[in-house]
C-alpha cells in the first residue's frame, strides 16, 4: 500500500474460489462452533462461489502468503486478545 495512490477500492485475497459453505465451515472449525449453521432453504446450495480479484495489489508486487484458514485463525486470535481481554477460549 506504500505505492498505491489511487482512490478505488483494493481487494486483498488469494484469488482462489471458495464456496460460502466452505467459508462458513472454516470459520466454524476455527472458532469451535458446534451448533448448526442455518442455510436459506430457498437457496440450498447458497451462493455458488466467491473469488476476490486482487489484480490491483498484484500489479503493485503483492502476493498472498497466508492460506484462508490460517488467516481466519490469526484474525480470531487477534479478536480474542483484544475483545476478550486476552481470555482466549477456543484459540
Amino acid at each position: 500500500m506504500e505505492r498505491y495512490s489511487g482512490e478505488e477500492h483494493v481487494n486483498v485475497g488469494s484469488g482462489e474460489e471458495v464456496t460460502v459453505r466452505e467459508l462458513a465451515e472454516a470459520v466454524r472449525g476455527v472458532v469451535g462452533y458446534e451448533g448448526v449453521v442455518a442455510w436459506d432453504a430457498a437457496r440450498p446450495e447458497g451462493v455458488a462461489r466467491r473469488v476476490v480479484d486482487s489484480g490491483r495489489m498484484r500489479k503493485l508486487g503483492w502476493e498472498p502468503r497466508v492460506a484462508l484458514r490460517d488467516g481466519i485463525q490469526d484474525l480470531y486470535r487477534f479478536y480474542l486478545r483484544h475483545e476478550c481481554g486476552g481470555q482466549a477460549h477456543h484459540a
